[in-house]
C-alpha cells in the first residue's frame, strides 16, 4: 500500500485567511490540518485545530488544573461572542512550524513510521514542490480496513 492510496486532497492555508475557513475545511475533510503556504506555494508551516484551540480558548491553569475544573466556568461567559471573534482572526497568529512531507509514492509503513517519529496523526503529501493533500492515520486504517472487506469477498466468491 503506497502514500497515494490513501490522500485526502484538502485546500492549503495563506497567510491573511481567517480561523473560520480552516475550521469548515478541516470539518469538511475530516482531517486535523492543513499546510500553510508562502505565495509561492511552498509549505512553510501549518495549522492544527489543537493548536488554535490550545492558543484561543484554553487559559494555561485550565489545562494544569484539568482534573480539578468543575461544570461552571466563568471564562466561557459570552463565549458565542468569543466564537465569533476568534472564527474572524487571521490564522497567521497560529502558525507551526512544519517538516511533515512525505512523497505519494513512498510505502504507506513509513508514513506511519514519520508520523509516529514526530507524534503526530498525519503528514503533508508533496511530489516535486507541489502540495498533494494529506494522509491521516485514520485514512490508513480506513485503507487497511478494506482489504479485509476484500478478503472476505473473495473467500465467499471461492
Amino acid at each position: 500500500m503506497l502514500v497515494k492510496d490513501n490522500i485526502i486532497m484538502t485546500r492549503v492555508v495563506r497567510s491573511g485567511m481567517l480561523v473560520r475557513e480552516v475550521f469548515a475545511e478541516c470539518g469538511h475533510t475530516h482531517v486535523q490540518a492543513l499546510p500553510f503556504v508562502d505565495k509561492s506555494g511552498r509549505i512553510t508551516g501549518r495549522l492544527t485545530l489543537k493548536n488554535i484551540m490550545r492558543i484561543a480558548c484554553l487559559p494555561e491553569y485550565m489545562v494544569d488544573t484539568a482534573p480539578l475544573l468543575g461544570g461552571f466556568l466563568s471564562c466561557v461567559d459570552n463565549a458565542k461572542e468569543k466564537i465569533k471573534q476568534l472564527l474572524g482572526h487571521p490564522v497567521d497568529d497560529y502558525v507551526l512550524e512544519s517538516n511533515l512531507t512525505i512523497g505519494s509514492d513512498e510505502p504507506a509503513i513509513k508514513a506511519l513510521a514519520v508520523m509516529e517519529r514526530n507524534d503526530t496523526s498525519y503528514i503533508f503529501v508533496v511530489d516535486d514542490g507541489q502540495y498533494q493533500g494529506i494522509v491521516t492515520i485514520q485514512g490508513i486504517a480506513m485503507t487497511m480496513s478494506s482489504c479485509d472487506q476484500d478478503m472476505e469477498l473473495h473467500v465467499a466468491d471461492g
